[in-house]
């Protein structure tokens, strides 16, 4: 194995980055940046902290983020597991990255910055739903936006009607077997809709 363990052996293994992936980067919202993010439901929220690094899934029936200006975006923290790994590292680093989806788009959004939490009663009721406000918001300061290249996309066929998931071990099926039967992961897998269907907001 050929370990690389320097930024010029790096580099010297690659081409130069094109003139496009170079040009594609802004400090902060275009109004094509802005149509696109709105138009999307789900993105990926990465963040850094004194554990370690995390990356969690974020979803909305609507845009998953508000824009409020071209240099920041605000997403309400819906209901989820509660560990707050994300959120603890909000609170103790700051530095995040979102990366937005769109179905049957093969370009991805990329936003870089800095996150922040806030819980004040009139903003979390601003993003209300079904009489649910969430908990807090993060605020995102963006430093840099670019669309990533479709590559990854084309080549996975991530879009592709296609269900590939017959056969794949369940949520339950992995807690049961983590805890080696201790966890009654098939009431798990058949109480999951229902529970997920009143706690979605």
């Amino acid at each position: 194995m050929s370990e690389i363990s320097s930024i010029e052996a790096l580099e010297a293994l690659y081409d130069a980055p094109s003139e496009a992936s170079l040009t594609k980067v802004t400090p902060a919202l275009t109004p094509a940046y802005q149509a696109w993010i709105e138009h999307s439901r789900f993105c990926i929220l990465s963040t850094v902290g004194p554990k370690g690094v995390q990356a969690s899934p974020r979803g909305d029936d609507g845009p998953v983020v508000r824009v409020t200006d071209p240099a920041t975006l605000m997403m309400p923290d819906w209901r989820g597991n509660n560990r707050l790994d994300c959120l603890r590292n909000i609170v103790s680093d700051g530095r995040a990255a979102l990366m937005f989806f769109v179905p049957g788009s093969a370009n991805v959004v990329r936003v870089n910055g800095q996150a922040r939490l806030n819980a004040a009663p009139d903003l979390c009721a601003s993003f209300a739903r079904k009489d649910v406000a969430p908990r807090s918001v993060i605020i995102f300061a963006i430093s840099e936006v670019y669309f990533q290249c479709a590559r990854a996309l084309i080549r996975s066929r991530l879009w592709s009607s296609e269900d590939e998931s017959a056969g794949l071990p369940s949520a339950g099926d992995i807690l049961s077997e983590i805890t080696q039967g201790g966890f009654d992961g098939a009431s798990y897998d058949a109480q999951w809709a229902a529970r997920a269907e009143k706690t979605m907001w």
